[in-house]
């Protein structure tokens, strides 16, 4: 956390020059997204491989391109918001950062933000989740940074006394932690569900060749079987396992929740399906509604046979993320919709009493699977709810209700684990309220720039 808030504080003191605010987010997030390099080669997906590495560069430099949109449209707002410099103007920068964040989050062009830093793992900080949700982190983490620079700022003109605010500043975060340790518990626990995830680390480049697709089965009711034998309620398998129209080779021995493809009207989905104990047919749960672009959605180009998907153009679902089934009602996040927190909240208080995260992150290296940890274990908070991950080639892991992360299967390895998830259903204050405290701390922000802004002419005229 404390990288992050020297970052920021560093984005605070060139705030009043809209390019350099850009090219700070820009190289920002060309380090925190060069996981999209390993997308390279691309010749699995029908691009010439001469293509492919330039057109995974100009995805890389999109990003980073329109990071720096965003944020040098921030700091111009900055620029022309009256107050500069008080403390009105940082909150009213802060709170339009938080919302920002939460409004990418609904977008194809989500991108890494600072909302998650403060995960994976436990923290008093992180806790404040449940009371303010992830933009409301993302707004303490801009005051914070604010804040900072106007520590270092005062440092050079009065050492004493930004030594005496910076005591004070840590005073005020213990005791912010304290709070947050008696005020914001998460719900108690109404019952427990055992159960077993099915991590089958298949490079997504070989999944579709022909060897791969006459073992999955055989694989599949492997895990199914060792996933009855250890006690197990059911077995969660990861996005993308069932291709359509795909049954299971044999009855399965339990219920089975599992990522796969289906038909409808003439149209692919990504779905969450359910094959009931006894039965090999699946059944679906829920479509995936926030498609990946270019990889999931984009139309096949001239260049390529299916553009940049392997399985072709999918479709979307509807928005609603829970599902029904014959265990305890959850909700569900197909790969990238873990950054969504609104979607889950809306799933949590119609009774959700659980989380599930299913996804494909390969051929991503280790850091997009903490990335992931990161979004996951803040869903998990601030719903007050448990989490279990289950991807390809991991992060295969149960997140706590605490942000708590216990990996079961090491990434990149195949295995079958299983862990037992706390059930619950109170609500936490997150889930009453959602984004209302922070639109409300805008409103207030900018009310009171406009108000010092008055202010100040006055004295200048009295002058």
């Amino acid at each position: 956390m404390l990288m992050v808030v020297i970052a920021l504080a560093l984005l605070w003191a060139i705030s009043h020059r809209p390019c350099f605010a850009a090219l700070w987010a820009a190289i920002g997030v060309l380090v925190s997204h060069r996981w999209l390099l390993d997308l390279h080669p691309l010749d699995w997906v029908g691009v010439p491989l001469a293509l492919s590495r330039p057109l995974v560069l100009t995805l890389w430099l999109f990003c980073a391109l329109a990071a720096a949109i965003f944020v040098g449209l921030w700091a111009w707002i900055g620029c022309h918001l009256p107050g500069n410099g008080m403390l009105p103007h940082a909150f009213a920068m802060a709170a339009i950062w938080g919302i920002g964040e939460l409004l990418l989050a609904k977008t194809p062009l989500y991108w890494v933000g600072v909302e998650s830093a403060l995960f994976p793992g436990p923290s008093y900080l992180a806790s404040l989740a449940r009371l303010i949700g992830g933009g409301g982190l993302a707004v303490l983490l801009m005051f914070l940074g604010w804040w900072l620079w106007q520590l270092i700022k005062l440092l050079r003109k009065c050492r004493a006394y930004a030594l005496y605010l910076l005591g004070l500043s840590v005073a005020l975060v213990m005791l912010l932690q304290v709070l947050s340790v008696w005020l914001l518990r998460p719900p108690a626990p109404t019952g427990q569900l055992r159960l077993a995830t099915w991590q089958p680390s298949v490079p997504t480049r070989l999944k579709f060749s022909k060897q791969e697709l006459q073992h999955l089965p055989q694989r599949l009711q492997e895990a199914l079987d060792q996933a009855a034998t250890l006690g197990a309620t059911a077995l969660i398998a990861p996005e993308g396992t069932l291709l359509g129209g795909q049954d299971l080779a044999a009855p399965s021995p339990l219920l089975l929740l599992t990522g796969g493809f289906r038909w409808l009207h003439g149209e692919q989905r990504s779905s969450l399906l359910l094959i009931l104990k006894g039965e090999q047919q699946p059944y679906p749960l829920v479509d995936k509604h926030r498609l990946v672009p270019l990889g999931e959605w984009l139309p096949p180009l001239p260049i390529m046979s299916t553009g940049l998907s392997a399985i072709g153009g999918l479709q979307p679902g509807k928005p609603s993320r829970a599902f029904h089934w014959p265990g305890p009602a959850a909700a569900v996040a197909i790969c990238y919709e873990i950054s969504d927190g609104s979607a889950l909240a809306s799933a949590v208080s119609n009774g959700a009493t659980w989380l599930l995260a299913i996804a494909n992150l390969d051929p991503y290296p280790l850091l997009l699977q903490r990335q992931f940890l990161a979004e996951a274990a803040l869903r998990a908070v601030e719903s007050g709810r448990d989490l279990l991950s289950a991807a390809n080639t991991g992060p295969s892991a149960l997140v706590g209700s605490d942000g708590t992360v216990t990996t079961l299967v090491d990434p990149f390895r195949e295995g079958v684990a299983i862990t037992s998830l706390k059930l619950r259903q109170g609500m936490t204050p997150y889930l009453r309220w959602r984004e209302g405290p922070l639109l409300l701390l805008l409103l207030i922000a900018i009310a009171g720039t406009l108000v010092q802004a008055k202010w100040s002419q006055l004295v200048q005229s009295w002058r």
